[in-house]
């Protein structure tokens, strides 16, 4: 994954976009991602100070007064631990590689130990993003290129996805949100209006999911609408734009 460059000037102090928002510290954990970055650059624009945790910060090289790069292990809750403290969130874009032979165990290794990170700082909120068809059984709907080509061929990504979720499940004491994506785009940013179900993807009114794919940004702006509203707190939820 390449770096990129960009410097962001900082929101205004008391401007309209400021006024709507609550201006949080928030932790980005996959920063570096593609994702990831649209959700920094949000993020950043919408005047949130922001941590962001990467295993190299060289391939960071965003500029802003409010933005803050550190290096952290993913894995450990003693080096999470020191970023999460003083936060009022963490968000997660964080994402895995195939693997045919050995299997996906990082959404679960790395969730664990950002919870444990966040008990012992005090830190209780928390947002994630998965897929859909995370459970083994939803694709049953989909289009057959997607059921028997695609979702096999990333099925240990989503076990991993689905275990994660699982987890976060039977976590009582932290405020997760599940945001399930169908496939990623690198494109522009919408202002379109969301779709959102309780459920592994978003069904039209016969059952069928609706549509293939999302713009990454859409994503960010999505998860980032989550913290100023309590609409999905403790529950998964699939999105796709209009």
């Amino acid at each position: 994954m390449h770096g990129f460059t960009v410097a962001l000037p900082p929101t205004p102090a008391g401007s309209i976009l400021e006024s709507r928002r609550l201006i949080m510290k928030i932790a980005v954990v996959g920063a570096t991602g593609q994702t990831g970055q649209q959700l920094l650059n949000q993020a950043l624009q919408q005047g949130h100070s922001v941590t962001a945790l990467v295993r190299n910060p060289g391939k960071l090289t965003v500029t802003h007064e409010n933005l803050k790069v550190v290096e952290a292990d993913i894995f450990s809750e003693d080096s999470l631990k020191l970023h999460f403290k003083g936060q009022d969130a963490v968000l997660s874009c964080l994402g895995f590689p195939i693997s045919f032979f050995y299997g996906v165990t990082g959404y679960t290794q790395s969730m664990k130990a950002a919870l444990n990170a966040m008990r012992e700082v005090k830190v209780n909120r928390i947002i994630t993003m998965t897929s859909w068809y995370t459970d083994p059984n939803s694709g049953s709907n989909s289009s057959f290129l997607i059921r028997f080509m695609l979702l096999p061929m990333i099925r240990s990504v989503l076990n991993n996805m689905y275990e994660m979720e699982s987890f976060l499940k039977q976590t009582d004491d932290i405020n997760w949100t599940v945001v399930r994506p169908p496939g990623l785009k690198n494109t522009p940013t919408t202002a379109n209006e969301f779709l959102t179900h309780e459920g592994y993807y978003v069904p039209d009114e016969n059952g069928l999911p609706i549509g293939q794919s999302v713009s990454r940004g859409d994503v960010a702006r999505f998860m980032l609408s989550l913290l100023n509203n309590n609409a999905w707190m403790k529950k998964a939820v699939a999105i796709i734009t209009k």
